[in-house]
């Protein structure tokens, strides 16, 4: 096998990893995000996430950070809509004392009042500042519209008045009703003995009450295809065109995958890279995105350029879209777009982080996690008909929604 599991009495699961080095990537991922909030108490995951590195009952704040900063190691969280994670690395001598702090701020934290002050004042900064860059706002108001209404548009931030509002009473009911240590994993990709590792999770975790809590996640409906144009105080025109597209489990998404890696992905060879910046010259940034989700899954394309431009890039994105839905790709095309991408998730797993944690969730949200050769085998087994399949459905005008941030005349 791959990797080693390892379930403790209260649910929590430990996932190792081996490889052979001095350095130890590790994680805990708690199945519990922003869409998990109620109405009212947007931002909430993400403010707890934040408090978590405040105070415990063991420790104050300079205790928690210099906890694994004396000895060189790495430590920072981040929430998404569906997860909370907290990641280090470290020297393999001081996982003891990473679990040991793990423990502490994710079952111990205290959430004083003084401290909940100063990170509302943080995540407010925090909030300005995304709104200051359109690359980053145009997104949030993108997923807005794309899951209107439901808790999955909402900003993972929240509003100032969402934040200003969240309290401790808050906070201790989203953690009652959220952090289901069955839905917990520990994730470690370092040098150890596996016994030894569990031994040292049963000593950290093992005591931690079990809480089986199911949450209530509703699946979106999908939003009607539409243009929206937001007149702002910029210098640049910034347009996202997408849609929602196939979840994390869902047959096609290989097959998205594989599309939009050769639509809009990493490197300079993709079709909108080369046919907007490298031949018209027209945007320094054009990118596809597709983010599966556990119900969902979100399909964008983003471009900055000047206002006069923004017409004729928009018409280019289309084209290519158009393409895809009409153009069948030739054999060695498929092969050629085929080995780009097992290349680039082969060259991936060079970020050890990146590959315990995406390990970390595969684990939380299948139960298990595929092998490169399993992975490699479901990119070549992707058709040219699959893909023409793929690209009518998804990238129909139709379903399409395009928003524009327009500078303020």
């Amino acid at each position: 096998m791959d990797y080693q599991l390892y379930t403790l009495p209260n649910g929590i699961r430990i996932l190792y990893k081996h490889w052979p080095s001095a350095i130890t990537h590790c994680c805990f991922i708690v199945n519990a995000g922003s869409r998990d909030e109620i109405p009212g108490q947007e931002g909430l995951a993400h403010f707890i996430e934040h408090l978590l590195f405040k105070e415990t009952e063991r420790r104050n704040t300079n205790q928690i950070l210099n906890r694994l900063e004396l000895v060189g190691a790495d430590l920072n969280a981040y929430t998404t809509k569906e997860y909370t994670c907290i990641h280090a690395s470290l020297l393999n001598q001081h996982l003891d004392r990473t679990m040991d702090l793990f423990e502490d701020i994710l079952f111990h934290s205290t959430f004083p009042d003084d401290e909940q002050e100063k990170e509302r004042g943080v995540i407010l900064d925090e909030i300005a500042s995304y709104l200051d860059q359109p690359e980053e706002a145009i997104q949030d108001d993108f997923e807005e519209l794309l899951f209107k209404g439901h808790p999955m548009g909402q900003n993972i931030l929240g509003t100032p008045e969402t934040v200003g509002r969240l309290n401790g009473d808050d906070i201790r009911s989203f953690i009652a009703s959220n952090y289901n240590t069955t839905e917990m994993i520990f994730a470690v990709h370092g040098n150890y003995d596996f016994k030894k590792l569990v031994a040292m999770s049963e000593k950290y975790f093992g005591h931690i009450p079990l809480n089986q809590l199911k949450k209530n996640r509703v699946k979106p409906t999908l939003s009607p295809g539409g243009i929206h144009l937001v007149n702002k105080p910029i210098s640049q025109t910034h347009c996202i065109i997408g849609t929602q597209a196939y979840p994390s489990g869902h047959d096609h998404k290989w097959g998205l995958l594989l599309l939009n890696n050769l639509l809009g992905g990493v490197g300079m060879s993709s079709r909108l890279n080369l046919e907007i910046r490298e031949k018209h010259g027209i945007a320094y940034t054009v990118e596809s995105n597709y983010t599966p989700l556990t119900d969902t899954g979100i399909f964008s394309i983003y471009f900055g350029t000047d206002t006069e431009k923004a017409n004729k890039a928009s018409k280019l994105v289309h084209k290519e879209l158009k393409k895809l839905r009409e153009q069948k790709l030739g054999s060695l095309q498929l092969h050629q777009a085929q080995q780009k991408f097992i290349g680039q998730i082969a060259l991936a797993e060079e970020n050890r982080m990146s590959l315990i944690i995406a390990m970390a969730k595969s684990m939380v949200d299948f139960n298990r996690i595929d092998t490169l050769e399993e992975i490699f085998e479901k990119i070549n087994k992707v058709s040219a008909e699959q893909l023409l399949e793929i690209s009518n459905e998804i990238f129909d005008n139709n379903g399409l929604i395009t928003l524009l941030f327009e500078p303020k005349q």
